[in-house]
């Protein structure tokens, strides 16, 4: 990519499912998201801390699929600029540049990435009002970051940095095995975007930021306590040294509470390899479960259907 990055953060992961009513219980009564525009078949989820006219976009549909994830830049003029710069490479375009009809609206291009993603990046959308969240509210603040599988994680590792500019924090490998997890950030936030070596393209999990780890627990908690599935965790990682627990929501998709994830400092950060042969690599705490094929297989996912379809809306 030549030039500066354009990306500035993470706005939102759209995703898509038949059972939608029992999704979008899921994510207001449940998880702690607040819905500030929906239908039928469509739900705006905001996180309640967070300037993001929403953090989660649910969808109707026949299949389950992830529609797109939305990334920030500063101006509609970047939003121009890297849309040259990514016609010029040869990407994809969803479409051109153009005013969005979603909340807040904004200026927005949509694009595939090498596996068929679509990916938007947008500026000049409304700031929604948003609160500070007190101590023990066990609700999300925002959302942190999003990590997708890929059968071909190193190609797609090196698409992200080559065309959107996002720089690599950290890999874990397994021994001598090729690299597992690659972290990507986009600002000093230790990573917004992830990619996981995995059998398919399909979304492995979105995390949601908490005020503390007093809060993180209550949420935590709150999921065991009304039997949502519980993947794994508490614990903490060490690449980002934020703390981790994973659940499932009723489409199978892996979402995690965090909080305290790494900021960097960008002029001495320089990138580790760690290896998962150390169980505190995985979870310094070791309070969760060693990470074994069973979750694994969760977060893998089913296959998307969506890759390079454009979504409906």
């Amino acid at each position: 990519m030549s030039g500066r990055s354009l990306i500035t953060h993470l706005r939102h992961i759209d995703i898509a499912m038949p059972n939608f009513a029992e999704q979008r219980r899921f994510y207001t009564e449940r998880w702690g998201l607040k819905e500030t525009v929906g239908d039928t078949g469509v739900a705006f989820l905001a996180a309640e801390g967070s300037p993001e006219q929403y953090v989660v976009r649910l969808r109707r549909d026949a299949r389950k699929r992830t529609d797109l994830v939305a990334f920030g830049a500063a101006t509609a003029a970047d939003v121009d600029t890297l849309t040259a710069r990514l016609v010029a490479a040869g990407v994809r375009l969803v479409h051109e540049p153009r005013t969005l009809d979603t909340p807040g609206g904004g200026h927005a291009v949509r694009f595939f990435d090498n596996e068929g993603r679509v990916v938007e990046v947008s500026a000049d959308v409304d700031a929604r009002r948003h609160r500070r969240i007190e101590a023990r509210e066990a609700v999300p603040v925002r959302l942190s970051h999003v990590l997708m599988n890929s059968p071909t994680p190193e190609a797609t590792v090196a698409w992200y940095i080559k065309h959107l500019g996002f720089r690599l924090s950290d890999t874990m490998r397994l021994g001598d095995r090729s690299g597992i997890m690659w972290f990507l950030r986009c600002n000093a936030f230790h990573h917004s975007f992830g990619i996981v070596r995995g059998p398919h393209a399909a979304f492995h999990h979105a995390s949601f930021e908490m005020r503390g780890i007093d809060e993180f627990m209550r949420g935590t908690g709150r999921m065991r306590r009304l039997g949502v599935e519980r993947l794994w965790g508490p614990g903490r990682h060490r690449a980002g040294d934020n703390c981790f627990g994973y659940f499932l929501d009723p489409a199978g998709n892996t979402v995690e509470y965090t909080t305290e994830l790494e900021v960097l400092d960008e002029d001495t950060w320089h990138p580790h390899v760690y290896d998962l042969r150390d169980p505190a690599t995985a979870d310094q705490w070791g309070t969760a479960e060693d990470m074994d094929e069973f979750i694994s297989a969760k977060s893998h996912n089913d296959v998307d259907p969506g890759l390079f379809t454009a979504p409906p809306m």
